[in-house]
């Protein structure tokens, strides 16, 4: 479920002291209480480039991560959970269409790790030479939830239409 909460309406509430259970739930879809570092990156698309772009890329990429043992798709992409940015897709994109004809844009995604990838908010970061790696302590800070393979859920919005109608995408 998804609700629209204005800044005020959120900073006037009383914070919990205990996080809420559902009525009924299964430990294994409820996500470990966890903390967010927000951290504000530029990312690029990956399975959403024009196919002539995404060769090109491939190809800078293959030589970037010859000489650096970085690619594209490490630096400038990732597969973590965010608002905003691009859909951090594992299989085909599937871009959904709001009823009034708009292409709607990404609004969140929950992905199922937090640890991959170079993307790493400065508190979550250690440095054993050029990479970022995560330590197995990190590793089990994450949310703990488990959506197939190494997928997530996307959400989307279109700011078109009034109320802000929103979907979801899964993959995995």
């Amino acid at each position: 479920m998804l609700r629209w909460r204005s800044a005020a309406e959120v900073a006037s509430g009383r914070l919990l002291d205990e996080v809420p259970q559902p009525y009924e739930f299964d430990d294994e879809y409820v996500p470990r209480p966890c903390v967010v570092h927000p951290t504000e990156v530029t990312e690029f698309p990956n399975w959403d480039m024009p196919e002539d772009l995404s060769e090109r890329v491939g190809e800078w990429s293959d030589e970037l991560e010859e000489t650096t043992g970085i690619s594209y798709y490490d630096a400038f992409t990732t597969n973590q959970s965010k608002v905003g940015g691009y859909p951090g897709w594992t299989q085909a994109p599937s871009w959904p269409h709001c009823v009034c004809g708009e292409r709607m844009e990404h609004l969140l995604t929950i992905s199922a790790s937090e640890s991959c990838g170079r993307w790493l908010p400065v508190e979550e970061r250690t440095r054993p030479g050029s990479g970022w790696e995560v330590s197995d302590t990190l590793r089990d800070d994450s949310h703990g939830m488990d959506m197939g393979d190494a997928g997530g859920v996307y959400v989307f919005v279109c700011r078109a239409c009034p109320d802000w109608p929103t979907v979801h995408r899964y993959d995995c």
